[in-house]
C-alpha cells in the first residue's frame, strides 16, 4: 500500500449511526457512488443509547391535539415495518423486533387519565384500550387501578438495526478521521482522511453529508465552519436487572407531553432482563448524581407499581447527550434537520424513528442541486469499523 491513495465518489457521509447508515443504503440503492466514514465503531454515540422505539407521534398528542412533532413522525412506524418485512426502501429483515407494539398506562390521577383519553382519541388509529386479561402481567395485578392502551408502534433492537444496514455495504464504510477539506467553486471538495491503520486517503466528492450527531460540531470546525449550530439535550438514564417479572415496553402518562417514565426491555450478556428507563425521569435526573437518580427511579417505580418486588435488583445509570440543531430557547426540534451550505449537508435526525425522513430529505436536496448518481463502483480495501456494544451488555457498568 502506498502512503496515500486517491478515490473519487459522489457523496461522503460522516457518521455510522442509524441515520448515516440508512442514508448510505438509500444512496447506493439509487446508484450513487457513496461511502461512509466512521472514526469509532458503528452505532456508537447516540444510536447505542437509544431505547429502540419507533415513535408514531402518540406521546406528542397527550395534550389533546396533533403537534408538529406528532405529524412529523406519524408515517414512520409504517415505513419501518415495510423495511422489516423486506419490501421497504432499505432491507431490515435481519433486524430484531423486541416488541411489535408498546403500552401506555395511566394512573388514577386526573391528569394521567386525561392524557390517556386525549392520546387514545387523537391517535385513534394507533391506540387501543385493553381489558385486564390482555394487559401485560404486571398490570393485571389487583392493585393496579389505571387504564392500559396498546400502541401500534414497534420497539427494535438497535444493534441488529445497525448490523442489517451496514453489512450489505461494508465495502463502502471506512474507519478514519477527517484531517482537512479543500472546497472547490462548484461545491465539490477534496478530503484528507487518516485511516486507523495509518494509511491516508484523498477523497474527491461532489457532496459531504454530516450525520455524526454530536460529532457534527467537530467536523464543521475542521472545515472552518461554525454553523449550523448544535444544542445538546442531556439525559440521565437508568438501568436495572435482577428479579424483574417480565419484559415491558411501556410509557406512564403524566401531566406533560413527556411520559413520567418510559420502560424498554433488553438483555445483558447473560440473557437476563434489563429494564432501561427514560422519559421525564431521565430529563429531571440530569441534576442528580448517580445515587440520587437511582433513588428517584426506585421511588417512581414504587409509586407507580407498589406491588413490584425490587429487592433483588441491581441498578446503574448512564449520562447521554442528544445532539440537535440549535433552537430558540433550547426548544425541542419538531422534526429532523437537513441544511446545505456550500457543498456540506448537515443533518440531525433528532430521533431514531425519523432516519427515513432524513434520508429522503437529503436525497431530495442532492437531486435539487443536480448531484448526479454516477453508479456504484468497486472500492479499495480499507479498514472497516467494528460494531458498538450496547451499554447494558457492558459488565463494567454493573460494578
Amino acid at each position: 500500500m502506498t502512503d496515500q491513495q486517491a478515490v473519487a465518489v459522489d457523496v461522503v457521509i460522516f457518521g455510522g449511526g442509524v441515520a448515516g447508515l440508512w442514508l448510505l443504503a438509500r444512496l447506493r440503492k439509487a446508484n450513487y457512488n457513496a461511502i461512509l466514514v466512521e472514526s469509532d465503531t458503528l452505532g456508537t454515540g447516540q444510536t447505542r443509547y437509544a431505547q429502540g422505539i419507533i415513535h408514531g407521534g402518540t406521546k406528542y398528542a397527550l395534550t389533546g391535539k396533533l403537534t408538529a412533532s406528532s405529524e412529523a413522525v406519524f408515517q414512520m412506524p409504517g415505513i419501518w415495518r415495510d423495511c422489516l418485512q423486506g419490501h421497504g426502501e432499505v432491507d431490515l429483515q435481519e433486524a430484531s423486533v423486541l416488541s411489535p407494539h408498546q403500552f401506555m398506562w395511566s394512573t388514577t390521577s386526573f391528569t394521567s387519565r386525561m392524557a390517556g383519553f386525549f392520546a387514545s382519541h387523537v391517535m385513534r388509529s394507533r391506540t387501543e384500550s385493553l381489558p385486564a386479561k390482555e394487559r401485560p402481567l404486571i398490570f393485571q395485578n389487583s392493585k393496579f387501578k389505571g387504564h392500559v392502551y396498546r400502541l401500534d408502534e414497534p420497539v427494535l433492537d438497535t444493534a441488529t438495526i445497525i448490523a442489517a444496514l451496514a453489512k450489505p455495504h461494508l465495502d463502502a464504510i471506512l474507519q478514519a478521521t477527517l484531517e482537512s477539506v479543500t472546497f472547490n467553486p462548484d461545491a465539490s471538495s477534496q478530503l484528507a482522511l487518516k485511516a486507523t491503520d495509518g494509511s491516508r486517503w484523498q477523497v474527491a466528492t461532489n457532496r459531504i453529508v454530516l450525520a455524526a450527531g454530536q460529532g457534527n460540531a467537530g467536523l464543521l470546525k475542521t472545515m472552518g465552519r461554525d454553523s449550523p449550530a448544535m444544542q445538546l439535550r442531556p439525559l440521565h438514564m437508568v438501568m436495572l436487572r435482577g428479579g424483574l417479572p417480565e419484559r415491558l415496553y411501556a410509557h406512564c402518562l403524566g401531566a406533560s407531553v413527556n411520559p413520567r417514565i418510559t420502560i424498554t426491555s433488553h438483555s445483558d450478556t447473560f440473557g437476563e432482563i434489563v429494564w432501561y428507563l427514560g422519559g421525564q425521569l431521565s430529563e429531571d435526573g440530569v441534576k442528580r448524581n448517580e445515587a440520587e437518580q437511582i433513588q428517584a427511579a426506585k421511588d417512581e417505580l414504587h409509586d407507580l407499581m407498589p406491588w413490584l418486588d425490587l429487592s433483588q435488583t441491581h441498578w446503574s445509570t448512564l449520562r447521554i447527550d442528544r445532539a440537535e440543531p440549535s433552537q430558540p430557547h433550547s426548544k425541542r426540534p419538531d422534526t429532523s434537520f437537513v441544511d446545505e451550505t456550500t457543498g456540506v449537508i448537515t443533518t440531525w435526525p433528532t430521533k431514531m424513528a425519523l432516519a427515513p425522513k432524513l434520508a429522503a430529505d437529503v436525497m431530495e436536496q442532492l437531486q435539487h442541486n443536480e448531484v448526479v448518481a454516477s453508479g456504484t463502483e468497486p472500492l479499495p480495501a480499507w479498514p472497516q469499523p467494528a460494531f458498538a456494544e450496547l451499554p447494558w451488555q457492558e459488565e463494567t457498568r454493573w460494578n
